[in-house]
């Protein structure tokens, strides 16, 4: 089993992040990936860039505890996270998601565990930055009972 997690300010790759995900073993029935960006909008309010911020080192402990929950929970081949750091500007990629399993239903719901996860837990401090001013982005409640249908905190 293969976990990476990468917390960078620069921008990456999908296709190659998801060639780097297949171990080359054949094991692999699914892979499922995720790409986030950046909107131009938030709760309207209109969303020039975002800034992201994070404790190195305990970010990155962090969401491979999750993934290798993730593993465990789902029989999970392998996993990775990238997300982006520094200042963003809209339409930019913000994280990216991949899990390779031996079935899809694994692969889906590891990778939906992982982003339900680094939606609700994960150390990042992000800040929208638009013509009504500065504003610093909290937990939505949507984003938490998503997060509570697993059944088992992340923490």
């Amino acid at each position: 089993m293969s976990l990476s997690v990468k917390v960078q300010e620069a921008d990456f790759d999908p296709a190659e992040l998801q060639r780097s995900l297949l171990a080359g073993g054949q094991a692999e029935g699914a892979v499922v990936t995720f790409t986030g960006y950046v909107r131009a909008s938030n709760e309207q309010r209109t969303i020039e860039r975002m800034e992201l911020e994070h404790y190195p080192g305990m970010t990155e402990n962090s969401i491979l505890a999750i993934l290798q929950q993730a593993a465990e929970r789902w029989g999970v081949l392998a996993a990775s996270v990238v997300h982006r750091v520094g200042v963003l500007r809209t339409g930019d990629q913000i994280v990216w998601v991949g899990v390779a399993a031996a079935h899809r239903e694994a692969a889906f719901s590891a990778c939906e565990f992982t982003m339900d996860y680094l939606k609700t837990r994960a150390p990042f401090w992000k800040k929208e930055v638009g013509p009504q001013g500065d504003h610093w982005v909290e937990h939505r409640a949507q984003d938490t009972e998503r997060a509570q249908r697993w059944g088992r905190s992340s923490e």
